[in-house]
């Protein structure tokens, strides 16, 4: 008897050191679309230790990747050579781009019913309108964001204007940038009212106008745009017309990396930039400053941007249910609010502002809040097929348009017809 109950005892713990042995060879690189240093990378680091602490047959191994197309890239590269990461954080609009190309498999392969429900189910709604295909999802929301308003509270005392009140729609906002605009001795602007970035990423914050105005730019399918309509066209003509007819806003193409810098250094009263900047600009601003919803067209309205969590065909089954562990982990309420609240980006889920850090978090910094209650009126970024190609005929047709060698409308017109010649076979 004795002897049976210790080979009984011998068989358990070489089974419990079998199993160790092979958990602890489970590493899952992880792409992350950020250069190697900064607040992101670190925390990134932090929490994947955190998450390999608490699961120590797991190793987290992340690659920063460098910006979004840099992480792309080396994950496309990767996955074609057969040898791709188990899970990337890459932008949410190449969504269609990674399922045409048969790149990603849906999470619902992988996933129970409850959790379909309970954690799919648990993300914002407007963040998932670029995190599934057809009611499929491919892609878990967690690095997001939505534009919003950052305004120079002393350029807003010193022009007459109340600081706790940033403009609520199109007449004010073009109202209180007039007001804010202000000449130098020698009668040239020195500081202009607003700046909306109009290179870098030109077609995330002109979809903005283009929600207010109640416009779309796609079907949500990927297989059309609607760039020709008169809603889309008008809202192109309001931005064209705060630098070219009413003098606010600097003419030409404006580079989104350099706006926050102009705002910083009083080049402008208002910007429109990500949430992501949140925290760059709480450190930098060297004035009181304060943050809004995007002004109303119509109605309020934003696109929603940033990363998905994305996971790779061709991963070992071991490696499929560990990264969906993690992955549920870095999205859980806690660390969707240690990410938050180190970056600015968006907790992509309800019950991560229900945690009492972040309570005490937006009571200490409320800016924090303005985003999240911009989600009511968000939509999807421009996303469709081919989509480098179709939001590269967007964008230099803004562009074209903001240097002042085509009109609003023929612009748009002709994009509408570029774009239909690469999307109609996807119909």
């Amino acid at each position: 008897m004795i002897k049976n109950f210790t080979k009984i005892i011998s068989l358990f713990a070489f089974i419990i050191s079998l199993s160790s042995f092979s958990a602890k060879a489970v590493e899952l690189e992880f792409y992350f679309p950020v250069a190697v240093g900064g607040a992101a990378a670190t925390t990134v680091e932090e929490l994947s230790n955190k998450y390999m602490e608490l699961n120590p047959g797991v190793t987290i191994k992340p690659i920063y990747a460098g910006s979004y197309t840099d992480a792309t890239t080396k994950a496309i590269t990767a996955a074609k050579g057969g040898n791709p990461p188990p899970m990337a954080v890459l932008i949410a609009i190449d969504i269609f781009k990674f399922y045409d190309e048969d790149l990603v498999m849906p999470w619902d392969d992988i996933l129970t019913a409850e959790e379909k429900e309970n954690w799919i189910g648990g993300f914002y709604p407007a963040f998932m309108k670029n995190s599934q295909i057809d009611g499929v999802t491919y892609g878990i929301p967690f690095q997001r964001s939505t534009p919003v308003l950052y305004y120079n509270k002393d350029a807003f005392r010193e022009a007459g204007l109340d600081p706790e009140k940033p403009p609520q729609n199109w007449a004010e906002q073009l109202e209180y940038a007039k007001k804010l605009t202000k000449k130098g001795s020698d009668g040239n602007i020195e500081r202009y009212g607003i700046r909306i970035p109009t290179k870098g990423f030109p077609s995330w914050l002109t979809s903005g106008l283009i929600y207010q105005n109640g416009g779309q730019m796609t079907n949500g399918l990927g297989t059309e745009t609607f760039l020709d309509t008169p809603e889309v066209i008008e809202a192109v003509q309001y931005l064209v017309d705060l630098s070219e007819k009413h003098k606010v806003m600097r003419p030409g193409t404006l580079e989104w990396g350099a706006t926050p810098k102009a705002f910083f250094e009083g080049q402008t009263a208002m910007m429109w930039t990500t949430t992501g900047n949140l925290t760059n600009v709480r450190k930098n601003a060297p004035f009181d400053f304060g943050v809004a919803m995007l002004p109303a067209g119509k109605s309020f309205g934003a696109p929603t941007g940033g990363g998905n969590f994305y996971i790779f065909k061709g991963t070992p089954e071991a490696e499929l249910q560990a990264t969906k562990d993690f992955v549920k982990w870095m999205t859980a309420p806690d660390q969707a609010g240690v990410w938050t609240m180190a970056t600015g980006y968006v907790a992509p889920r309800p019950d991560a502002w229900e945690t009492q850090a972040m309570k005490d978090y937006v009571a200490d910094f409320p800016p924090a809040l303005v985003a999240k209650e911009q989600l009511a009126y968000a939509d999807a970024e421009f996303s469709t097929y081919e989509n480098p190609k179709t939001v590269k005929i967007f964008n230099t047709a803004l562009e074209n348009v903001m240097s002042g060698s085509i009109s609003p409308a023929d612009a748009m017109k002709q994009a509408q017809i570029d774009i239909d010649k690469i999307l109609k076979d996807y119909r």
